[in-house]
């Protein structure tokens, strides 16, 4: 049997908040402890002083979250607020792995994320889950996801996201019990012989013709075609009848993200800035060589997206009824949909039946599953949910 509770918080001083959390989820539990918890709060908490809280609170057995742009659950959502998924069960095993130095060695940190990892080579429980949780702005995380994979030889599924800050793009970081680290990633294992279902969405569609990806540098997107990538946008601004302004382009490039070809639909890349040379920044690595195309959507696109992913991650637990979900979506998406954002969390909502909801906004997604559309995503709904 597996049981959770999903608590949220509007107080703001980290001792407080503590209380209010860890008080609710004794409250629920019984005052049993949890086998695992799973923590958001965003970037103006004492985050080093509401994880010891935590801890010393309600000692779960492990802890893992991260810091966010948005928090939410199947009842309450806002900004600057904190909330944590709790969990006890007789049928899942959890551990927790933390790997710092993302940016110097992806294939180091995912060593140490995994090292913790009682499925690997035990064969005890059939299903392998990992919510994997990232420094966003340390960068690489679909190299990390990359990693993960081949430190668990395939046999693991990965679901997650960036750690946020509100769009500031500042300072992010991720938990482990009491610690508050940087330029790392954490890891929750979750075993289980119920199948744990995650799936993917973005409704998003191309809004023109293909582009080469002639050049690139990291996140840096420097030409389209041989042309600096700029032009790109500024020819699709004239076309479409929209207004790009190059000192304050966020408005435009909310509207206008691109899609990474990869033969089985567009992964989703989010333009921050543009430079003096025309090379436009973006919040994830983008291959060079690649097909790119400049995408539209709409708020129902969105809400439909999220459903569509919500529907596939339900049906991946094999028959069994949810007991609670995990949900990610781009602080993009939040920021470019403002309060029409509650159709996304209504529509997932919907597919949960009476299951719980818990997650938050990220910067950048993670999904790796069979059948899935797999990787690190920017502006995409993913949903993770676990078996009663």
């Amino acid at each position: 049997m597996t049981d959770s509770a999903v608590v949220y918080t509007e107080v703001k001083d980290a001792p407080g908040a503590a209380q209010a959390l860890s008080s609710q989820v004794a409250e629920q539990f019984g005052g049993a402890k949890p086998d695992a918890m799973v923590v958001f709060a965003a970037p103006g908490y004492d985050h080093e002083l509401l994880l010891r809280n935590l801890v010393e609170a309600s000692h779960p057995g492990v802890l893992v979250g991260a810091s966010s742009a948005g928090e939410f659950t199947h009842s309450a959502r806002g900004q600057d607020n904190a909330c944590v998924l709790a969990l006890r069960s007789d049928e899942m095993r959890f551990s927790a792995g933390l790997g710092r130095g993302l940016k110097a060695d992806r294939a180091g940190v995912a060593r140490a994320v995994t090292s913790t990892f009682q499925g690997i080579g035990n064969t005890s429980y059939g299903y392998r889950t990992a919510l994997i949780l990232t420094d966003a702005l340390a960068g690489h995380a679909e190299d990390l996801v990359d990693e993960l994979t081949l430190a668990t030889s395939g046999t693991y599924q990965f679901v997650g996201g960036g750690a946020g800050d509100n769009a500031q793009f500042q300072r992010t970081a991720v938990f482990h019990m009491g610690s508050v680290v940087t330029d790392a990633a954490v890891g929750l294992e979750i075993l289980s012989n119920k199948p744990v279902g995650i799936g993917v969405g973005h409704g998003w569609k191309p809004s023109g013709a293909p582009m080469r990806v002639t050049e690139a540098q990291g996140a840096r997107l420097v030409s389209l075609n041989g042309f600096p990538a700029l032009q790109a946008f500024q020819k699709h601004a004239q076309a479409t009848g929209q207004s790009l302004d190059v000192a304050a382009p966020i408005p435009f490039f909310l509207h206008n993200i691109l899609g990474v070809e990869t033969g089985a639909g567009h992964r989703l890349r989010v333009p921050l800035a543009v430079n003096r040379d025309g090379s436009v920044d973006c919040a994830a690595e983008i291959p060079a060589g690649a097909l790119v195309s400049i995408m539209r959507t709409t708020a129902n696109s969105a809400a439909e997206a999220a459903s569509q992913a919500s529907q596939t991650a339900v049906k991946g637990l094999g028959g069994n009824r949810p007991q609670v979900a995990l949900f990610f979506d781009c602080v993009a998406t939040r920021l470019r949909l403002g309060d029409v954002f509650g159709l996304e969390l209504q529509a997932v909502a919907a597919q949960l039946g009476k299951a719980a909801m818990m997650g938050c906004n990220t910067h950048g997604q993670i999904a790796r599953a069979d059948g899935q559309f797999g990787g690190f995503h920017n502006c995409t709904a993913v949903v993770c949910a676990l078996p009663a």
